[in-house]
């Protein structure tokens, strides 16, 4: 009997274990312990600023990003298309009041075995593509896609208002989610890790529906300090459209003006002198 009764104690001690684990899953990893306040969304962001670079990271002159990219169109498979070169070249801006507005400078080319795919630039004023000058509502329409991730190196500036909305995760890490209301009204979601404080995600709404940022593999330049993801994929309703790898960075080196300037191309010989023929 008494073997009996030490067999139960043992089967009960693991039953006891088992629940114990069960309830470690269930429970959020990133809730305050008892006694623990728990962080505002002000805190968080200022932490993810400071883990960042701080002030070089919220105010840095020039990034420019070399690697390569995986895009899909509209993400569907068939079309998946590999750029072996891919640059992202930045001017940013001394202050940004839209989150989702062009601002600063930018461009972006991709290009596979030498042929370019895409190209789109903005120099501060005009926005261009591979054909040269983009019209101004067209441009506007690309531009209200691309930007967004910026806006939080702006969120603790007066005019904005910081929401902290229901815990979450990605991709297995356990991530504070802050809503960031910029001064147009426009509003940017940012999770960021509740325990390295890395923003992992931005989401956000375009015309096309929408948008997400996933960012992983975190690194650090130094001289300036600045924490920079070396891979981002992006997705518009939730399909995967491009899959970007980041191999090399500089930041704060200079970028000439007429690097954001994107001239039409030029016809061919035979275009040329067809054109020159016409009546």
């Amino acid at each position: 009997m008494q073997r009996n009764a030490q067999r139960q104690y043992s089967l009960l001690f693991s039953l006891l274990l088992a629940l114990a684990a069960a309830l470690a899953t269930i429970i959020p990893a990133n809730a305050a312990t008892p006694g623990e306040p728990s962080p505002t969304a002000r805190e968080i962001v200022s932490r993810a600023h400071e883990v960042a670079g701080g002030a070089a990271w919220e105010r840095p002159l020039t990034l420019h990003l070399r690697g390569r990219a995986i895009i899909y169109k509209d993400g569907v498979l068939a079309t998946r298309t590999v750029a072996d070169e891919y640059d992202l070249w930045r001017v940013f801006p001394a202050w940004n009041t839209a989150a989702h507005g062009a601002s600063g400078k930018v461009r972006i080319d991709a290009r596979s075995n030498g042929r370019v795919l895409f190209q789109i630039a903005y120099d501060g004023k005009n926005t261009y593509n591979q054909n040269g000058l983009v019209p101004g509502a067209k441009a506007s329409v690309e531009w209200s896609e691309a930007f967004g991730f910026g806006i939080i190196r702006f969120a603790l500036d007066q005019g904005f208002s910081l929401t902290r909305l229901a815990d979450d995760q990605v991709e297995g890490h356990p991530s504070f989610n802050v809503s960031v209301r910029d001064p147009t009204g426009s509003t940017t979601l940012f999770w960021i890790d509740s325990n390295s404080y890395a923003i992992r995600k931005v989401g956000f709404d375009t015309p096309r529906g929408w948008h997400e940022r996933i960012y992983s593999g975190f690194e650090y330049h130094e001289n300036p300090r600045f924490q920079q993801a070396t891979r981002v994929r992006l997705f518009y309703r939730g399909a995967l459209t491009n899959d970007i790898t980041w191999e090399h960075y500089d930041v704060n080196v200079p970028i000439a003006d007429n690097v954001f300037v994107i001239d039409a191309p030029k016809a061919s010989p035979e275009r040329q002198r067809a054109e020159a023929n016409t009546p």
